[in-house]
């Protein structure tokens, strides 16, 4: 996959891996660029959105005997078959051979990837992700780091290096595809209780009595 055909191919639930990089308790308390009641959200709406269409996943972890603290409860409970790796070490989630060999088991070349901090934990892998030939999804509302210049200039450096960056809502619909597929009604059940201003926009849609 190469050229323009890399950013046209659309995700689906059969060529892409879910990649949770150490959304850990410690470091949700330093996220500043996002409401962290609205990031924790994000975060367990792509968590969920990997259960809902059975997606391989690998969640990591980083020193979590130190003050960046133990992977989100939510997530495991979320996600209890997912592939838990813990590194004392590695700072890039990529270097970690663990972590590398088990994207690559899943024979799968797509990565939605999310993690916390963004300059460092995703921004790290994603883009040495892309140099080997992933094509990589940072979501970017799914993580969070320091403040909003920090999130920025992150942002700009995986742009600059061919990583895509997304929203999980975006994720959501471009796997879904049409409201008529089989997790259609799921897919947007978990979007209008994930989002608010959809979630009014069911209410009052439902209000009306439509079904």
């Amino acid at each position: 996959m190469t050229g323009s055909n890399r950013f046209a191919e659309r995700l689906t639930s059969e060529n892409a891996v879910f990649a949770s990089i150490d959304h850990q308790t410690g470091l949700l308390v330093g996220c500043r660029d996002i409401d962290p009641t609205v990031l924790k959200s994000n975060i367990l709406g792509l968590a969920h959105l990997a259960r809902i269409l059975d997606l391989p996943t690998v969640v990591t972890s980083s020193v979590a005997t130190g003050p960046n603290g133990p992977v989100m409860p939510e997530i495991s409970d979320t996600l209890p078959d997912a592939r838990f790796i813990g590194r004392d070490g590695e700072i890039n989630a990529w270097d970690s051979p663990e972590f590398k060999r088990a994207i690559e088991e899943t024979g799968r070349k797509k990565i939605i990837m999310a993690g916390i901090v963004t300059d460092v934990c995703l921004m790290f892998p994603a883009i040495s992700a892309v140099a080997e030939g992933y094509d990589v999804y940072a979501v970017i509302d799914a993580s969070g780091t320091w403040d909003a210049a920090i999130r920025d200039a992150a942002v700009h450096r995986m742009s600059q290096a061919g990583v895509k960056v997304a929203t999980w809502a975006s994720v959501l619909a471009e796997i879904m595809g049409d409201w008529r597929s089989p997790k259609g009604r799921e897919l947007g059940e978990l979007m209008s209780s994930r989002l608010t201003s959809y979630g009014w926009v069911v209410d009052g849609f439902t209000a009306h009595g439509a079904s």
